[in-house]
């Protein structure tokens, strides 16, 4: 089983018209709500590959109601721990340009956090995944997520860290499933300003192997991605296609290759999966369905580097 833990989850109130005039009256010409958070997309994506997750984290009040009742419909299987304040309503702006008003969430206190552990120790088994991507709300350390993976190792299951810079190099002697730093984020990581070729990010990817990751994602936006493992280094893309939606990609891409390895145990398969849900997602107007996502895996190229 695959869990998606989203501490920190979200009514997405996504709005849109022409133009916004500060300071006046707007009429919006769209409005629609989503569940929002990045370990709810890796769900959703799982979920148009028909394969099972469990979605944990913490959801409050009549917004926390409204986001279960929401995944439910959805068909993806949840178990929440419920916490005292308010899950949070983002609000996403879509007009001239792009804004977004993030709300920082609700205080979590020590007896939810105790409570969310245990539902994550009980549910556990040997051979589980567990992936933990997003912000988190207020009352939990900057380390709450590291401080889980001695719980997740205790039950011999994986894990995956979605997140960068020197977070992302602590997790590394812990050995994670997966890693999916973007080429920029890469480079940052050693100190690099950029790669100039393929063969430049890789040794930089073999870096982060060398360190403790099992698997490295990296993603080039337009020029494609790259698997690196132990074995190999593959550089993948597909056809170029209309990009309509930035957000959700990288969850996508991290939800096909980490469901599909975890099913097949072949990295290069999951590859091939990882980027037909990441430029998907990108090319259409909320997350992926499996209809799109197939259509976008018949373009994929991949070469072995």
């Amino acid at each position: 089983m695959i869990y998606s833990v989203t501490l920190n989850p979200s009514l997405d109130y996504v709005i849109g018209l022409p133009k916004l005039a500060l300071g006046r009256v707007n009429r919006l010409s769209t409005d629609h709500k989503l569940p929002g958070g990045k370990g709810i997309n890796v769900s959703r994506i799982l979920k148009q590959l028909a394969l099972p997750s469990i979605a944990l984290g913490f959801a409050g009040g009549f917004t926390g109601r409204w986001l279960e009742d929401q995944l439910q419909v959805l068909g993806l299987q949840t178990a929440f721990t419920p916490v005292a304040n308010d899950t949070r309503i983002n609000v996403k702006l879509k007009a001239t340009e792009e804004t977004e008003l993030n709300a920082a969430g609700p205080m979590i206190q020590p007896a939810e956090v105790a409570a969310f552990k245990d539902t994550l120790r009980a549910k556990l088994q040997p051979g589980d995944v567990v992936v933990m991507a997003g912000s988190l709300p207020g009352g939990l350390p900057t380390s709450f997520y590291h401080d889980l993976i001695p719980l997740i190792h205790e039950a011999k299951a994986e894990f995956v860290i979605d997140t960068t810079g020197q977070a992302l190099l602590d997790t590394l002697p812990e050995h994670p499933y997966v890693v999916k730093p973007n080429h920029h984020e890469l480079a940052e990581l050693f100190g690099d300003v950029e790669y100039a070729n393929l063969g430049e990010t890789v040794s930089a990817g073999r870096k982060l192997l060398a360190l403790g990751a099992q698997h490295v994602l990296v993603s080039m936006a337009g020029k494609g991605a790259l698997l690196i493992t132990p074995e190999a280094a593959y550089h993948g893309f597909v056809q170029p296609g209309q990009v309509q939606n930035s957000v959700g990609a990288g969850d996508s891409m991290l939800a096909g290759f980490t469901g599909t390895l975890n099913q097949t145990h072949d990295p290069l398969a999951a590859f091939k999966v990882a980027l037909a849900c990441g430029s998907a997602t990108a090319f259409s107007l909320d997350l992926a369905d499996k209809g799109k996502i197939d259509q976008v895996y018949a373009t994929i190229t991949i070469a072995q580097l």
